[in-house]
């Protein structure tokens, strides 16, 4: 058993464990350790990583929730107003419609007034031209009656100037 060389191999494996065994197992066990203990720090980072992320997603949530409120406050608010425009744009055409009828209206009046004194104009000149050619054709006919209405009219200017005059 001494002589043989396992034995003595087997025995320098044992003593090697025996004196470095320790100075080993505290050197893994070590490693080991801080291995754990850098997968747990690893874990609760990702853990306090993940509540940041729960709480940057409610943050998220309500901020898009309260833009859609908003949103939806500037929706009606642009809707109103819309309705509002198209009152006012509607009652503003139908003040222009009622303009434009009423001088519409007076101009009408006015031409229908024009027409009117045209046509009395035009019967005046007619009637006035009529009257003269009668009057011409009845005292080239009778001589006396135009003497007549001569001295006649001479006589009522003669008093009509000295009305005036005095």
């Amino acid at each position: 058993m001494f002589h043989e060389p396992r034995f003595w191999e087997s025995l320098a494996f044992v003593l090697f464990f025996i004196i470095f065994g320790r100075v080993l197992w505290r050197a893994i066990t070590s490693k080991l350790d801080e291995r754990a203990n850098n997968v747990r720090s690893h874990l609760d980072e990702a853990t306090r990583l993940r509540r940041e992320a729960e709480q940057m997603l409610e943050d998220a949530n309500r901020e898009r929730e309260h833009a859609l409120q908003d949103a939806e406050q500037l929706i009606a608010a642009s809707r109103a107003e819309a309705a509002s425009l198209k009152e006012r744009a509607a009652r503003e055409a139908q003040e222009t419609v009622a303009r434009h009828e009423k001088q519409a209206r007076e101009r009408i009046e006015i031409a229908e007034k024009n027409a009117l004194l045209d046509i009395r104009n035009e019967a005046t000149r007619v009637t006035m031209k009529a009257t003269r050619d009668v009057i011409t054709e009845k005292l080239a006919q009778d001589p006396e009656l135009a003497r007549l209405l001569l001295d006649g009219g001479l006589d009522n200017l003669s008093k009509n100037l000295r009305r005036q005059a005095a």
